[in-house]
């Protein structure tokens, strides 16, 4: 028998397994389900539900402390269903030994951490991943990850984000992928089935959790943990289609959210959770509370206390609690009483159980925890590899005057300035718990790889202190020592590369800004070296959309480097020295200034759309109305033509949509073309423009390629404010291109 060391409680579920196939029938797993059930106790189906953070030295002896002694006997009594950041094959095994052997039924616990893009190898942050759009890389990304985390004992990530998110302020935009629901979509779908894989019992595979559920990305003013107000529509069209193909892709776990919808707060919205989620999407998974947002619904003033947080979120829908000891102190008492149905916790906990056999830990609770693996896979070359590989397929070129990129590969006297240009840290971007400080590729080591006739001066120093993830950042706004090395640098050298922009953790969670400039002395530093040599390289590193306004109008030419993890240097000097030729899209619309913001590209008409006779129209009268860069917008070092638009609308049941696509260029290059349609006229006024469908390919110089997009109706219908799907007949624009600004328009009347 397999894991016969174990002893009496983990036994039971394995001779309970067996014994359903003494008659000739194959158990299934709801049957093993519904037979475990009927052995746990109510307070043994409550400590399924029950989620803790590590809280000790787990190969050390048990705590002494009070809270932590009571989480531990917790453990040993069955009482705990999952943890998170509990990592390492020998932290995890001592604690599933713990609850396997010590509690009654030994019944696995699932690991659960933050992958969220990589774990030690690090990809590009996620947003950056976005500016890919080739979703086969993206999945490779998600793959890697999960191989990796798989190797120290996770089972379980807190990821992919899907919220779609217009608001730059917000810091947790580095997390998502952008600001559209179609492409939000595909990548929703790519990054889970990178997780989880084809079979999720294999010993590489991670369950995935969509978060946060719902409509995160909305917060007020771009300022983390606040209120969400949206309308009906923006909900069922915008922000729940990501996670609707996140669920069809059979993600194991949602997250709810910090945010209340409609006075809501999420873990406590029924509607959420049980109508549309379990309900209407048939899910079958669980969702899971963010760290202490049980207890957030006092805080939200819709309980009056812990106990009736307990009653409002259990019966909404929420199946785990994490971190809030809401449901561990008065989930049992609640349904003791009649406030909560034992039938609700029965849900709960099948669907927590169903999880557990999928990735087959009740068969094998130490699957995830081989030494060999732990110590084979992390750094892997092959790893090192695919996040170069993705790094530089998200690198986007902004701008490219004079054609001043690529660099000659003889170049001669390249100054190379930032303080962000020798560091091997911050280019790893926030979410990189499991990573390690220093591991990433500096610019000046990869741009060392393609020329030595370069020189570096720092500058200022981006910030000032220490830089911890939990601590907020001081930015140096002051020390302008560093600066005349510079200037002097840029007066002796031909070209410029200046690698400016955000620290790591200046986006991501808690990190929501109201300026979208250069921090610190950034902007000062850049002006600076322009009047003595024009001729700049600007390199990004950011995790947001900035406003950059004043680098446009006068660098010649710009790169969005974003944050893009271990092989970051690397690929930025590929870009630069032209070995490879920069593909990325924008997957955000970034603003002229900060007071654009929320800015994107799917809006509505408006009723005054424009005029060019008064004023009384809808726009600012200190700026443009028209983004910096536009959603889908990025450059090559080849040119790309779009020609002979054609639509077929004799299929009943799908359009097509033809368009040809030639090199025009001296050099190959890779093209996203874009779909976008406009409903002209509709039951509910519909945007100008929105993405529904996109194309990656390379061609060669001169190469030319016909391309065929397929419409029907889920890409031609949309939701009405109840929710209901609707196509209706009508006229509509369609437009094909390089971007949501540019390309070539057709109609299409739908009958």
């Amino acid at each position: 028998m397999k894991n016969n060391h174990l002893k009496i409680g983990f036994g039971l579920v394995l001779i309970l397994s067996m014994s359903m196939n003494l008659f000739g029938q194959a158990a299934g797993v709801e049957e093993k389900i519904d037979s475990l059930l009927r052995l746990m106790t109510l307070e043994e189906k409550v400590g399924q539900m029950n989620q803790y953070s590590g809280f000790w030295e787990f190969t050390g002896p048990p705590p002494k402390q009070d809270a932590a002694k009571v989480k531990y006997e917790h453990l040993k009594n069955g009482m705990v269903g999952s943890m998170l950041n509990v990592r390492g094959c020998e932290n995890v095994r001592a604690i599933q030994e713990l609850v396997v052997n010590e509690s009654r039924l030994g019944i696995p616990l699932i690991f659960g951490f933050d992958v969220i893009h990589g774990h030690k190898t690090l990809s590009p942050i996620p947003l950056a991943e976005a500016a890919s759009w080739d979703l086969e890389a993206i999945e490779k990304s998600a793959r890697i990850a999960a191989i990796e985390a798989s190797a120290v004992g996770i089972n379980w990530t807190f990821g992919p984000m899907v919220d779609i998110s217009r608001d730059a302020r917000w810091g947790r935009v580095m997390e998502g992928a952008g600001e559209d629901p179609y492409l939000g979509a595909k990548v929703a779908v790519a990054r889970v089935k990178g997780f989880q894989g084809d079979d999720l019992s294999a010993p590489n595979t991670i369950a995935a959790t969509a978060k946060h559920f719902a409509a995160y990305g909305f917060v007020d003013a771009g300022r983390e943990y606040n209120t969400v107000d949206i309308g009906t529509s923006t909900l069922f069209n915008i922000v729940l289609p990501p996670f609707k193909a996140a669920a069809e892709a059979n993600v194991c776990a949602f997250m709810n959210a910090f945010n209340i919808l409609n006075g809501i707060p999420a873990t406590a919205d029924k509607f959420l959770q049980r109508d549309i989620l379990k309900g209407q999407w048939g899910f079958d998974g669980f969702v899971i509370s963010d760290w202490g947002s049980g207890k957030e619904i006092v805080n939200h003033g819709f309980a009056h206390d812990l106990r009736e947080a307990t009653e409002l979120a259990a019966n909404a829908g929420s199946d785990v609690d994490m971190e809030s000891y809401a449901y561990i102190a008065h989930l049992k008492n609640a349904v003791e009483e009649g406030q909560v149905e034992e039938a609700v916790i029965d849900d709960a906990v099948r669907r927590i159980l169903r999880v557990k056999y999928k990735l087959g830990l009740m068969d094998d609770p130490y699957k995830y925890c081989d030494p060999s693996r732990e110590k084979e896979l992390l750094y892997h070359p092959d790893h090192m590899a695919a996040a170069l590989e993705m790094a530089t397929k998200s690198i986007v070129l902004l701008k490219n005057e004079n054609q001043l990129l690529p660099l000659k590969k003889d170049q001669k006297k390249i100054a190379v300035i930032g303080a962000l240009a020798a560091d091997k840290t911050s280019p790893l971007g926030s979410w990189r718990l499991g990573s390690d400080d220093g591991t990433a590729i500096s610019v000046l080591e990869g741009l060392s790889n393609y020329s030595t006739d370069f020189k570096y001066a720092k500058g200022p120093d981006l910030t000032e202190g220490l830089v911890h993830f939990v601590f907020e950042l001081k930015i140096n706004e002051t020390d302008t020592s560093g600066f005349a090395e510079a200037i002097q640098l840029a007066k002796e050298s031909e070209v410029v590369v200046m690698v400016l922009g955000e620290h790591g953790f200046q986006s991501g969670e808690a990190r929501s800004r109201t300026k979208l400039d250069l921090p610190g002395l950034q902007q000062q530093l850049l002006e600076a070296v322009f009047e003595v040599n024009p001729h700049i390289v600007l390199v990004l590193m950011n995790g947001r959309p900035l406003a950059i306004t004043w680098a446009d109008e006068h660098v010649p030419a710009i790169v969005e480097a974003w944050q893009l993890g271990t092989q970051s240097g690397n690929a930025i000097a590929q870009v630069l020295f032209g070995a490879y030729n920069p593909s990325g899209k924008l997957p955000m619309t970034f603003p002229r200034s900060v007071g654009q913001v929320p800015i994107y590209y799917n809006h509505y008409n408006t009723g005054r759309p424009a005029s060019e006779t008064d004023v009384f129209w809808s726009h600012y009268i200190d700026e443009s109305n028209k983004p910096l860069y536009p959603f889908g917008y990025g450059l090559s070092y080849t040119q790309f033509e779009y020609a002979d638009l054609q639509i077929e609308d004799t299929n009943p049941n799908a359009i097509e949509v033809r368009v040809t696509v030639k090199n025009t260029g001296k050099m190959k290059g890779e093209e996203v073309a874009q779909l976008y349609i406009r409903d002209r006229v509709a039951s509910v006024a519909r945007p100008v423009k929105e993405l529904k469908g996109f194309q990656k390919f390379a061609l060669n110089p001169g190469e030319a390629k016909t391309l065929v997009f397929t419409l029907t109706n889920t890409e031609l219908g949309f939701y009405d404010n109840a929710g209901k799907f609707l196509v209706e007949p009508g006229e509509f624009d369609i437009m094909v291109g390089g971007s949501s600004q540019t390309g070539l328009a057709g109609k299409l009347m739908l009958k």
